[in-house]
């Protein structure tokens, strides 16, 4: 997720309207890092539900999805 994104989720949850004025590179700081930890907590949840399916070769699919929090 680049800044950019995470700037543009802030203004559509209505969430800039209360950092985005006194110090916003701060504000900008600690919402990536909390964007960042929701998308790999997302990431694992999904990976988890690929490695349950196992039966069916899923494991591809799970390894790829842990891949693009590495990228």
């Amino acid at each position: 997720m680049t800044k950019d994104d995470t700037i543009l989720i802030a203004d559509a949850s209505g969430l800039s309207w209360y950092g985005m004025g006194r110090d916003r590179d701060k504000f900008l700081h600690y919402l990536e890092a909390f964007a960042n930890l929701v998308a790999a907590a997302e990431r694992e949840a999904c990976a988890k539900v690929c490695e349950a399916q196992d039966e069916y070769g899923w494991q591809q699919y799970a390894d790829a999805i842990r891949a693009r929090g590495q990228a």
